[in-house]
């Protein structure tokens, strides 16, 4: 059977892009690789992107030059973790901090993993993640 390497792409869908843009550029320094009144694609390190699209904008998909992308799109928070690595979890609890960013929870888990959990401007949960939270990372 052929397989899957990693998830390339995370969605998330948001009410206001350019505040959704802002914190993800801001807080998280993430850098944006396309940006329309539709969507932004941005840079989520080590070949990954996280895509924010303005909530509504892809129900009935969108079509250009290079084909058509079918329909997609949701509501209520979403979950997704960013990968860390350990020795950087202290900086990023103080980053956040200087963001006025509320950590909503902290886990250290049986493998030595830690877990930090917190909300973007929509409301979607947000883990910062070291090694060890799961059996393959």
């Amino acid at each position: 059977m052929p397989r899957i390497t990693r998830v390339l792409e995370t969605a998330l869908y948001v009410d206001d892009l350019d505040r959704a843009v802002g914190f993800y550029r801001g807080v998280m320094a993430l850098r944006v690789l396309f940006l329309n009144p539709r969507m932004a694609a941005l840079d989520a390190g080590q070949g990954t992107v996280l895509l924010l699209f303005r909530r509504g904008a892809s129900a009935a998909g969108a079509g250009g030059p290079d084909g058509w992308i079918p329909p997609h799109d949701g509501a209520g928070p979403a979950h997704f973790a960013f990968a860390i690595q350990a020795e950087d979890l202290a900086e990023w609890e103080a980053h956040l901090a200087a963001h006025r960013v509320t950590v909503e929870s902290q886990i250290t888990w049986e493998r030595g993993g830690t877990s930090v959990y917190f909300r973007d401007p929509d409301g979607h949960s947000v883990e910062l993640a070291t090694p060890g939270v799961w059996e393959t990372y």
